[in-house]
C-alpha cells in the first residue's frame, strides 16, 4: 500500500499565488525607495546651490568692501589720532572726530570710546548750557592728562563742583575773563597737576577776579602767559605766593620795565621770559643777576620807545643768556647792549631783531665780533618802519 502524505490535510493557498503577492510587494517597496532617492538628490543639489551662493556673497562682500573694515583695533587706533582737528582745544561737534568717529559703526564707536586720547582736550564755552555732554567727554578721558579751555564768568564754585573729579589730571589750563561778570576769583591751588596756565581777558577794564587768582597757584605750575591785562610793578608786588619761584617759562604783558627786575627775582628759575606792552624806562630798579634766564624776548610799541634810555640792561646781569629777541623797540640800546654783554659774559646764541627794532650794519659787526658763532636775524622790512618813525617823531 503506497506511503500516504502526513501534511495533506492542511489547506495550502496555491504557490503561484503567493509568489504573485510577493512580486507585487517588493514592486511597491522599490517604488518606495525610488521615491526616497529622488528626494534626496534633490536635497542635495539644494544644499549645493545654497553653497554656492553664500560663497558668491563672501566674495563679493570681500571685494567691494573698504579694506579698513579690516584692519585690526590697533592700526584703527592710531589712525583715529590723526583724525582730530589742528585745533589747540576741540569743541564737540557732530561733523567731526572725535565724536564723528562714534558715529560711523559699532566698532568705530567702540574703538574711539575706549581711546582716552581723543578725549583729553576740550573748550568749554558757556559750559553749563552743555554741562552733560562735557562730562561725557571728560569721562572718555580715563587718566590721561587733560588740557582745558574754560570761558570764565565769575560763578566758580558751579565750576569748581563741575571740574571737581577732573581737576587731579588737569595739566594744562586756559582761562579766558570777562570783566563784565566775573567777580569771584579762580582757586587755581585745587589744579594740584597743573603745569601750564594761561590768562586771557576780553574787554578794556581788567576783571578783579585776574589778581587774586594768580595769588594762589599751585606748585606744580612751570609755564604762565598772562595776555591781558598788563600788569604794573605795584601790582606784582601783591603776588607773594610760594609757587612763583617754580616757574621756568614766563609770557607777560606789562606796563613799565620796572617790572622786569622783580619778575626775575618772584622767579628764581626763570629759564624763559617774554614781556610785551608800553616799556616805559626804568626808574627805581636795582641791579640784578639773574643765573637761569637762558632766553628774553621783549616787545614794546615802537612810537613810545623810540629814542628813549630805557636802561633795561643796565641793571640786569644774565650769566646763562643764549638768546635775545627784540620788536617795535625802535632805534637799538647799542652801547647799553654791549656792556650788558661784557658784563654778564653770557654765551649768546642768537640776536633777533624783529618787526620795528632797528640795529644798524656796523653795530651788528661789532655783535659778531664779540661772538664769532652769534646768529643775527634782522627783519626785511626795519628800514621802512625806521623811515615812518623818522617821520613820526619831525612831525611831533
Amino acid at each position: 500500500m503506497p506511503a500516504s502524505n502526513s501534511y495533506s490535510w492542511i489547506d495550502l493557498p496555491p504557490l503561484s499565488a503567493t509568489i504573485s503577492e510577493l512580486e507585487d510587494s517588493m514592486m511597491d517597496e522599490d517604488s518606495s525607495l525610488e521615491i526616497i532617492k529622488n528626494d534626496v538628490t534633490h536635497l542635495q543639489h539644494q544644499i549645493i546651490e545654497e553653497n554656492v551662493d553664500i560663497v558668491q556673497s563672501n566674495t563679493l562682500d570681500t571685494r567691494f568692501s573698504s579694506p579698513i573694515r579690516r584692519l585690526p583695533t590697533e592700526i584703527l587706533a592710531e589712525i583715529f589720532k590723526y583724525c582730530l582737528p589742528d585745533d589747540e582745544h576741540l569743541a564737540p561737534a557732530s561733523r567731526l572726530a572725535p565724536i564723528l568717529l562714534t558715529t560711523v559703526c559699532r566698532r568705530w564707536r567702540e574703538i574711539a570710546v575706549s581711546l582716552p586720547i581723543l578725549w583729553c582736550r576740550l573748550q568749554l564755552d558757556d559750559w553749563q548750557k552743555s554741562a552733560v555732554g562735557y562730562d561725557s567727554w571728560l569721562r572718555r578721558s580715563a587718566e590721561c592728562p587733560l588740557s582745558l579751555k574754560i570761558e570764565y564768568s565769575g560763578n566758580w564754585s558751579e565750576l569748581r563742583e563741575f571740574l571737581q573729579p577732573y581737576m587731579p589730571q588737569t595739566s594744562i589750563l586756559i582761562l579766558d575773563f570777562y570783566p563784565c561778570t566775573a567777580t569771584n576769583f579762580v582757586m587755581m591751588e585745587d589744579f594740584h597737576a597743573l603745569k601750564e596756565l594761561t590768562i586771557h581777558q576780553h574787554g578794556f577794564l581788567p576783571s578783579p577776579a585776574i589778581y587774586p587768582t594768580l595769588s594762589k597757584l599751585p606748585v606744580s605750575l612751570r609755564r604762565l602767559k598772562i595776555s591781558d591785562p598788563p600788569f604794573e610793578l605795584w601790582q606784582l608786588r601783591l603776588f607773594t605766593d610760594s609757587a612763583w619761584p617754580h616757574i621756568t617759562h614766563l609770557e607777560i604783558n606789562i606796563t613799565g620795565l620796572d617790572t622786569l627786575p622783580h619778575i626775575l627775582r618772584m622767579c628764581p628759575n626763570l629759564s624763559f621770559v617774554t614781556m610785551q606792552g608800553m616799556l616805559y624806562p626804568i626808574e627805581f630798579a636795582v641791579p640784578i643777576t639773574h643765573s637761569n634766564l637762558q632766553s628774553l624776548h621783549v616787545s614794546g610799541d615802537e612810537f613810545w620807545t623810540s629814542g628813549l634810555d630805557l636802561g633795561l640792561f643796565n641793571v640786569i646781569t644774565l650769566p646763562n643768556l643764549r638768546m635775545v629777541e627784540s620788536s617795535r623797540m625802535g632805534p637799538w640800546p647799542h652801547e647799553e647792549f654791549k656792556a650788558f654783554l661784557m658784563r654778564s659774559k653770557c654765551p649768546l646764541e642768537k640776536l633777533i631783531f624783529g618787526i620795528a627794532s632797528f640795529a644798524t650794519a656796523q653795530q651788528q659787526a661789532e655783535y659778531a665780533t664779540l661772538f664769532p658763532s652769534l646768529e643775527i636775524i634782522s627783519d626785511p622790512d626795519n628800514n621802512m618802519y625806521y623811515e615812518l618813525i623818522e617821520l613820526y617823531r619831525i612831525a611831533i
